[in-house]
């Protein structure tokens, strides 16, 4: 199970612009690493959390988010290098790959496609159906629908919400050191293997 964001893609741009044409429609502005902390964690939490919005508030930024990344935001992105030889050896050596992310799922088979590694994903995009997915509920679910068993299986991620994820899980992880979250970050979330970067 791969994470998406700052795991296969590089996709800061396109997250942080679409953040910041969301934050303005309310006439907020955001630091720089205010609008990169929305990488990884629900919209809706980091609308609410972040940014101290209402249940309300939060719903209608995640709406207007989606306006600017459906069209532009999910395309100010790309993969990271070596991520699509990877994913074409890992699906030849016979492993399933999933992708476990927040993000809706059409936009995640976009992004695949747009970059050409949905072939060595088999078009195996899952998420949870729910706006709040925790990442715990997203693995949940990609193993509910794939059958997997917590032994079968490895979570790739970035952030802390992977590794926590994984663990509540039962499922071994792997905390990826080239993303968005930092070694300590992972480490402090109880990682259990960092990579350094693709290779």
């Amino acid at each position: 199970l791969f994470d998406l964001d700052g795991t296969l893609t590089d996709s800061e741009p396109g997250i942080v612009n679409s953040v910041r044409y969301a934050l303005r429609s309310f006439g907020m502005e955001a630091e720089p690493a205010t609008l990169r902390s929305f990488i990884g964690p629900p919209l809706y939490d980091s609308f609410r959390g972040t940014m101290g919005m209402s249940d309300a508030d939060a719903k209608r930024a995640v709406d207007t988010y989606r306006v600017y990344f459906r069209d532009k935001g999910i395309f100010e992105n790309a993969p990271y290098p070596g991520v699509p030889e990877m994913l074409e050896a890992l699906r030849a050596a016979g492993r399933r790959l999933i992708v476990a992310t927040s993000k809706p799922e059409v936009f995640a088979k976009r992004i695949a496609e747009h970059f050409g590694f949905a072939g060595a994903l088999g078009g195996r995009i899952r998420r949870d159906r729910k706006e709040r997915s925790s990442k715990i509920d997203v693995i949940r679910y990609a193993m509910r629908e794939r059958g997997i068993t917590p032994s079968s299986a490895v979570m790739v991620g970035d952030r802390k919400y992977d590794i926590t994820g994984a663990r509540e899980a039962g499922l071994a992880d792997i905390g990826v050191l080239y993303g968005y979250g930092s070694r300590e970050e992972l480490v402090e979330a109880g990682a259990t293997r960092l990579a350094a970067s693709v290779a």
